[in-house]
């Protein structure tokens, strides 16, 4: 029992450090362009092959 008086505590503040992290990736623009990485990787470059 002395146990959890540990431990939940320890979980909000985890569940409490993600959820900012969250927050700031989400304000900071991280998930603006999802696609454009995925799709930038199959895009020849014609730069690359002239150097």
């Amino acid at each position: 029992m002395s146990n959890l008086v540990i431990l939940i505590p320890v979980a909000l503040l985890l569940g409490g450090a993600g959820l900012v992290a969250f927050l700031w990736a989400l304000r900071s623009g991280q998930y603006e362009d999802l696609d454009g990485s995925a799709e930038r990787i199959l895009i020849d470059d014609e730069r690359a092959d002239q150097a």
